[in-house]
């Protein structure tokens, strides 16, 4: 039996990202899926890029305030305490509104966990995806 608690708090945030990430899954201990905590100001996107994934699933676990989840037919809003569920191959890209009135914390789940399954995703072309 193993156990284990992580303090999102002592997880340093991950370089290079357009808002706060804290990668929580090698600090825990996880292998088969990824889970990072994100705090987004007004503006900042969570993800790298528009993308999506080939293999991997994901679930967004509004923590704080309203999330906004851009896709090829509609943006979403997904407010606090609400779960937004992203299957594979379906283009997204997550974001706190400029407009917005404070930040957003979001808790992501992917799984399985992947290295390079994620691919940038262009709206303008047609042949994405």
């Amino acid at each position: 039996m193993g156990y284990r608690i992580v303090d999102p708090g002592a997880v340093d945030p991950a370089p290079d990202r357009p808002s706060e990430c804290r990668k929580l899954s090698e600090t825990g201990g996880l292998e088969t899926m990824a889970i990072n905590r994100f705090r987004a100001e007004p503006g900042e996107e969570l993800p790298l890029a528009y993308h999506y994934h080939e293999t991997q699933q994901e679930a967004f676990y509004v923590l704080e305030g309203t999330m906004a989840v851009e896709t090829p037919e509609e943006t979403y809003e997904v407010p606090a305490d609400c779960l937004f569920v992203v299957d594979p191959g379906s283009p997204q890209r997550a974001y706190n509104p400029t407009d917005a009135e404070g930040p957003i914390t979001v808790l992501a789940i992917g799984a399985p966990a992947t290295d390079g399954d994620a691919h940038a995703y262009d709206p303008d072309d047609e042949s994405d995806v």
